[in-house]
């Protein structure tokens, strides 16, 4: 079994091997195998990079993300600037229907709204917003329209998987609830769960709602941990 004190010992390794992080910013507690990240970074793109660092660790179940971001002096934008590069950046990326979306900013804190036909639309325009200098984060509440059949979405998915070799397809059932397609089943790791629910977002008109759980293999006699 994995003790809360070696997966801290490993998180705190996993942020020092980033190339793009200073682990000496950010705090790590853990506990019953969840990781709590504190501190403050000077931008957005490195809050998320720890982040997306941690759950690569074996052992992790879930990441709660406490860390701020704070601008020097000489990256710090108004509104008005953030709201600009949030435009320009969406009208440049080829996945997103630019058109479609609407963007509000306060206080550095960008709004995503509006229709996409597909949830990786939805997700890349969120992405292309995180890296932008003063952006404190993100609220992404774009809608997705119903374009395709249940039984294709059904079907496409789980041959996605079986292309995967990081993914065990085996280990994962695909449901659809009219809109929503509901991915269940057992990972190895948080890493394995998003690249499952990256996948399946390639499909248009539908929603991603992501159940599947991990859990330590049977030897390391670790409770199932639930990721949320």
């Amino acid at each position: 079994m994995k003790s809360d004190f070696r997966i801290k010992e490993d998180v705190l390794a996993e942020l020092a091997w980033q190339p793009n992080i200073d682990e000496t910013q950010i705090g790590v507690t853990v506990k019953n195998g969840v990781v709590t990240l504190n501190g403050v970074v000077d931008n957005y793109s490195k809050k998320r990079a720890a982040e997306d660092a941690v759950k690569n660790v074996s052992g992790v179940c879930a990441v709660a993300e406490e860390i701020k971001v704070n601008y020097g002096s000489n990256h710090k934008k108004t509104d008005a600037e953030i709201a600009k590069a949030t435009i320009d950046s969406l009208n440049w990326h080829s996945s997103v229907p630019h058109d479609q979306i609407e963007v509000k900013v306060e206080n550095g804190w960008v709004y995503l709204s509006g229709e996409v036909e597909g949830d990786y639309q939805k997700t890349a325009a969120k992405s292309t917003v995180e890296d932008l200098i003063g952006v404190h984060g993100v609220t992404n509440t774009i809608s997705i329209k119903s374009v395709v059949e249940a039984v294709d979405i059904k079907d496409k998915n789980k041959r996605a998987f079986e292309r995967l070799a990081n993914v065990e397809s085996k280990n994962i059932s695909v449901e659809v609830d009219g809109q929503t397609v509901k991915l269940k089943g057992k990972v190895n790791s948080i890493s394995e769960k998003d690249d499952a629910r990256k996948t399946a977002y390639y499909a248009l008109g539908v929603y991603v709602g992501n159940n599947l759980t991990y859990e330590y293999p049977t030897e390391q006699k670790q409770p199932i941990c639930k990721i949320i």
